[in-house]
């Protein structure tokens, strides 16, 4: 575990590295699932032909938006007003142009290697119960190398925030820590998915302990690493390792904890989730933007849970102009 302090940041810019993704959601039920194989909730890396033959068992029309962990996070900082800039790889082709160009028009600066592979897809599944479960095909996004990784990458940033997913990477993901660590930024990591961690627990202890400040879980990735089904239990032993430790409940809310002192923090709003996809990943967004902006970590949490109800309520992890007014009304 990595020291940081109260105290307030000169800087407030958030860089996120990941995955370069565009993301391809489709709505089917159950049994649709099943016929996959797949275990709900989790995330598989696929070949590219995996994908397209399974969109030609799709039953309902399927809509294309950018994503990728950190990038969906980048995205929610550059909505609130924040200071955000992503790096990560992607293909020379239509896909990479509509994931830049994104980027762009949401306000988060693009740090972008490319490749003469194509731009990596993830083939979101949404059930009726709202859970997401993902086929992934990195394509250029796993093509990153440790050595494009340079100072330049993380000039200025207060937090780098990196996405679980990198955990496949070894090379990189321990590039991307050192220099992060080198540039004077504080760590924040999303543990991404249960599999991930379950896939990756003995490497992760140690980048937890040896870089992290602040530890991001949902309460499978939680279990996964601590082994700990009882979540206040789950929560400490996270905290033992980090300085801020995030657990988050769903629709039950989450809890924050930083050197033993926990914070409950409630859910926001009464609807009913229509899609989870986005939803840690706009919390991460919420909170970091309170963080490097000195808030007090309950207003943190608070910013981070209501951007997380928002994009439950829609398809996909793209809030709506009206969802984000919602949330600015918590920063009057």
């Amino acid at each position: 575990m990595t020291g940081s302090s109260n105290r307030n940041y000169e800087k407030k810019l958030i860089v996120g590295i990941g995955s370069a993704l565009v993301d391809i959601l489709a709505l089917e039920n159950d049994e649709f699932l099943n016929k996959l194989g797949s275990r709900k909730g989790g995330m598989i890396l696929v070949a590219d032909n995996v994908i397209e033959n399974t969109l030609s068992l799709a039953t309902n029309k399927t809509r294309i938006v950018p994503g990728g962990s950190a990038c969906n996070t980048m995205v929610g900082i550059g909505k609130l007003g924040g200071a955000a800039r992503f790096v990560g790889k992607l293909g020379e082709d239509d896909l990479g142009r509509f994931f830049e160009q994104d980027l762009r028009e949401n306000n988060v600066e693009p740090l972008l290697f490319t490749s003469s592979s194509p731009t990596g897809r993830v083939l979101s599944i949404i059930t009726p119960d709202a859970q997401r479960s993902m086929f992934t095909c990195l394509g250029a996004s796993s093509e990153t190398r440790p050595e494009e990784i340079t100072d330049n990458c993380f000039k200025d940033a207060a937090v780098v925030h990196i996405e679980g997913y990198l955990l496949f990477n070894r090379d990189l993901i321990l590039t991307a820590l050192n220099t992060a660590k080198a540039a004077g930024a504080l760590i924040s990591l999303d543990l991404a998915s249960f599999t991930v961690v379950e896939e990756s627990k003995d490497f992760l202890e140690k980048i937890v302990d040896d870089y992290v400040d602040i530890l991001i879980a949902n309460e499978d990735e939680a279990f996964a690493f601590t082994g700990q089904s009882d979540e206040l239990q789950a929560l400490d032993a996270l905290s033992e390792r980090a300085e801020i430790a995030i657990l988050k409940l769903g629709e039950r809310g989450s809890y924050i904890c930083r050197k033993g002192k926990r914070f409950r923090v409630e859910p926001k709003g009464s609807g009913s989730a229509i899609d989870t996809t986005g939803a840690g990943d706009l919390w991460a967004a919420g909170f970091l933007f309170g963080f490097v902006n000195g808030f007090p970590l309950e207003k943190c949490g608070e910013l981070g849970s209501a951007c997380g109800y928002e994009v439950c309520q829609v398809v996909g992890a793209n809030i709506p102009d009206e969802g984000w007014q919602r949330i600015k009304e918590l920063l009057k």
